[in-house]
C-alpha cells in the first residue's frame, strides 16, 4: 500500500519534470534576447528629421520629375515613429522603387523598415512587403528574417513563420547556420500541426527544407532533405515536373522521389551517427501509397486545375512501383542497422537548437556590430556628399546672380 501511494505521488512530479523539460528546449528553439533586442539598433547617431516636411519634400521632388535620393528615403524610414507612418511610408517606398534611382535603396534602410514593422506591430505589412519584394525592391539580409521569424514563431503563428520561410527560400539564404536551424524549426511547429497544403504549400515547404537541409550534415538536415525531396516529388508525380520548377530555386530534371531514396541510400551506407525520423519515413510512405492510390483511379485523378504534362512526366509515373518497392527495402535496412529515430523532425530540431543556436547568435551578433559600422560610415559619406552637392549648387547660384549683376 504504502509503494502504490509513493507510486502515486510521484506521477505528478514525474509529469511536471518532463513538461520544464520540453519547455525549456522550446525556449531555447527561440532566439535569445539578446539577439532580438533593438538596443544595438537605436544606440546608433541619429538623424532626426520631421517626418512631414520629409514627405513634403519628396511630393514636390516627384511633381518635378526629379528622382529622390537615397538618404531621402532613408531619412523617412529612419524617423517612422508610429504604425500610422508604417503606413504612410507603403506610398513613398512604391514611389521609389519605380524611380531612376531605384538600386540605391540601402540595406539599411531595409532593416530599418522591418524592424519598424515589428516595433508597431505591422508584422503583415512586412510579409506583404516581403511576398510583393520586386514592387518593394525589399530584400532583406538573414539577420533580418531570422527577428521576422522569430517573432511569428514567439506568437505560435508558424503559417506567418513559414511564409517568411519560403521568402529566405525563394532568395536562397541559408548561409548562416542560425537562419538555417530557425527555419527549419519553424517549418516542423509548422508542419507538426497537421495542416491542409495547398500544391503550392506543398512545393514551397518541400523546397525550403530541402534547400535547408542541404546545409546540415546531421539527422535533422538528412530528415529535412528526406521530407523535402518527398513532398516535391508528390507534387511532380501529381501535377509535372514544370509545377515543381516554374518560379522555383529547383533543378528542373525530373526525380525527386528517386532523389528521396539516395537519402535513404547514403545513411544507409555511410558510418556516421546520422539516423532518419521514423516521422519522416512515415510521411514518405503515406505519399508513396496516395500516389499509388491516385493512379489506380485514374478517374480521380481529373482536377479542375490546368495539368501539363510531358513524356518526363510519363516516365517518373512509371517507376513509381519500383520507388515502393525500393523504399521498403531500404527502410528496412535503416531499421537493421539503427539508423532510425523514434524523435520527431520538431524534436531534432528542437534539441539541434539547444546545442548550436547560442554559438551561431554570438557569431551573428558580433557580424551585426561590424555591419552597423559599415552601413554608418557609408551614411556619412552619403551626408558629406549631399553637402558638397549643395554647396557646389549655392555657388554656382551666387556666380550666375554675380554675372548677371555685372551685366
Amino acid at each position: 500500500m504504502a509503494a502504490s501511494i509513493l507510486q502515486r505521488c510521484l506521477i505528478p512530479v514525474q509529469t511536471f519534470s518532463k513538461c520544464v523539460s520540453h519547455r525549456s528546449i522550446v525556449r531555447r528553439c527561440l532566439l535569445s534576447t539578446a539577439y532580438t533586442d533593438a538596443t544595438l539598433w537605436d544606440q546608433r547617431q541619429k538623424d532626426p528629421q520631421n517626418i512631414a516636411q520629409l514627405a513634403s519634400l519628396m511630393d514636390r521632388t516627384y511633381e518635378r520629375k526629379f528622382p529622390v535620393s537615397s538618404l531621402t528615403m532613408a531619412r523617412f524610414i529612419d524617423n517612422i515613429s508610429s504604425r500610422e507612418e508604417v503606413d504612410q511610408a507603403e506610398y513613398y517606398l512604391y514611389k521609389f522603387r519605380h524611380s531612376p534611382n531605384c538600386w540605391y535603396l540601402r540595406d539599411w534602410t531595409i532593416h530599418s523598415w522591418f524592424r519598424h514593422c515589428l516595433r508597431y506591430g505591422a508584422r503583415e505589412k512586412a510579409l506583404y512587403f516581403l511576398k510583393n519584394k520586386v514592387q518593394f525592391g525589399m530584400f532583406p539580409d538573414e539577420f533580418t528574417f531570422n527577428l521576422l521569424i522569430d517573432s511569428f514563431v514567439k506568437d505560435e503563428d508558424f503559417k506567418g513563420a513559414c511564409s517568411v520561410v519560403e521568402e529566405v527560400m525563394l532568395q536562397e539564404s541559408f548561409e548562416k547556420i542560425s537562419t538555417q536551424i530557425v527555419c527549419l524549426y519553424a517549418l516542423s511547429r509548422y508542419l507538426n500541426t497537421k495542416p491542409e497544403l495547398s500544391w503550392q504549400e506543398e512545393r514551397n515547404i518541400g523546397a525550403s527544407l530541402l534547400l535547408a537541409g542541404l546545409k546540415q550534415e546531421n539527422s535533422v538536415g538528412f530528415s529535412a532533405r528526406l521530407l523535402g525531396c518527398a513532398l516535391i516529388g508528390n507534387v511532380e508525380l501529381s501535377r509535372g515536373i514544370h509545377s515543381v520548377f516554374h518560379q522555383m530555386p529547383l533543378i528542373w530534371t525530373s526525380g525527386y522521389l528517386g532523389r528521396a531514396l539516395v537519402v535513404m541510400e547514403t545513411v544507409c551506407s555511410e558510418v556516421t551517427d546520422v539516423k532518419l525520423s521514423k516521422e519522416v519515413l512515415d510521411q514518405m510512405e503515406k505519399i508513396l501509397e496516395d500516389l499509388s492510390a491516385s493512379q489506380e483511379d485514374s478517374s480521380d485523378s481529373e482536377s479542375d486545375d490546368e495539368v501539363l504534362f510531358d513524356e518526363h512526366d510519363g516516365e517518373e509515373r512509371e517507376k513509381l512501383p519500383q520507388y515502393i518497392q525500393r523504399f521498403k527495402e531500404l527502410r528496412k535496412q535503416l531499421e537493421v542497422q539503427d539508423k532510425t529515430d523514434e524523435r520527431s523532425l520538431e524534436s531534432l530540431t528542437s534539441v539541434l537548437s539547444q546545442h548550436t543556436l547560442s554559438r551561431c547568435e554570438e557569431l551573428d551578433i558580433s557580424e551585426y556590430r561590424a555591419r552597423l559600422v559599415h552601413w554608418e560610415t557609408e551614411r556619412q559619406q552619403l551626408i558629406q556628399r549631399e553637402t558638397d552637392m549643395k554647396h557646389n549648387a549655392q555657388r554656382e547660384k551666387e556666380m550666375r546672380q554675380s554675372a548677371g549683376a555685372a551685366q
